[in-house]
């Protein structure tokens, strides 16, 4: 997806034009992965622009950069404070918003040692980031395990796990792909949590594998709170497969239907009711249209 430009990032506290947003070649995150971040989503609504639990999302940025043991030098309420006006300098309502925390210009090694901790912040306009149903393979590679990473984290470097993972679906024609883990169970997609429903039922993976998403913990609040029956468990990739109606979740990727895995038919091979229902509840409770979850906004205005 093209990135459109905006006016300003904010870099360490200023906010920086565009073009002028750069870092040094020799930058550690660069060689190493050694980043943190967030991906967050803004909405247009009747009184103005919201940010989804913008709360909940910086809460996750400094855990993660905790355990990379880095210091940020700004606090939760400074990042929070500079979103919002970064939203509102570059006149944004439906956005992506990422803030990074990253170990910068310092030395060539792997160990960070007197290396300093910078910290970024891009705002660009965002729509859908699918916008089809999605045909999906199972990867041949396993996602980290909490073993060799931190439970819960957003770490960059992880992501290179995603990476391998995307480019072998597209080679071979599908839209995404779906990731298990090293005990062979379901964790989630390279960038996306999945939910099956079965027999009314709204269930996810529980794999130390998967992010504990933002979006994934309000889909099971949502679900509970409208009487659908909604937890976690162990998946097998047998029961992906065998579902009533399948999707994935993420901030960017909000909801989107999965409609067949390793060309297994899904349901009918369409979105399920169910996934639809809660798709369109979602819809509705980020752009304030229900008053039951108003705290999960934070106006940017």
């Amino acid at each position: 997806m093209d990135i459109k430009k905006t006016k300003f990032i904010w870099m360490d506290g200023k906010f920086v034009k565009w073009k002028d947003a750069k870092v040094h070649i020799l930058t550690h995150a660069i060689h190493y992965g050694s980043a943190v971040f967030e991906g967050i989503h803004s909405y247009k609504t009747d009184n103005g622009t919201a940010v989804f639990r913008l709360n909940d999302h910086i809460e996750r940025l400094f855990h993660s950069a905790n355990a990379l043991s880095m210091k940020l030098k700004f606090t939760k309420q400074q990042l929070k404070n500079a979103i919002k006006k970064l939203i509102k300098i570059n006149k944004l309502s439906d956005a992506y918003i990422r803030p990074v925390a990253y170990y910068g210009y310092g030395n060539i090694g792997v160990f960070p040692k007197d290396v300093p901790t910078n910290v970024a912040m891009i705002t660009v306009p965002w729509e859908h980031y699918y916008s089809t149903n999605l045909r999906i393979m199972t990867s041949k590679y396993a996602r980290h395990s909490e073993k060799s990473s931190v439970f819960g984290t957003k770490l960059s470097g992880n992501y290179a796990n995603s990476i391998l993972a995307m480019y072998e679906a597209r080679k071979k024609g599908y839209d995404e792909a779906l990731m298990l883990d090293l005990n062979g169970y379901v964790a989630e997609g390279p960038a996306e949590n999945i939910f099956i429903v079965k027999n009314r039922a709204l269930i996810t993976p529980n794999s130390r594998s998967a992010l504990p998403g933002i979006t994934r913990k309000s889909i099971l609040e949502i679900s509970r709170d409208t009487g659908i029956r909604a937890y976690e468990k162990k998946m097998t990739i047998k029961e992906v497969k065998s579902a009533d109606e399948l999707f994935f979740c993420g901030t960017a990727t909000e909801i989107a239907p999965v409609v067949s895995v390793d060309n297994k038919k899904i349901g009918n091979g369409k979105a399920g009711k169910i996934t639809l229902m809660i798709k369109n509840k979602y819809n509705g409770i980020v752009r304030g249209k229900d008053n039951k979850y108003k705290k999960w906004l934070t106006y940017a205005e």
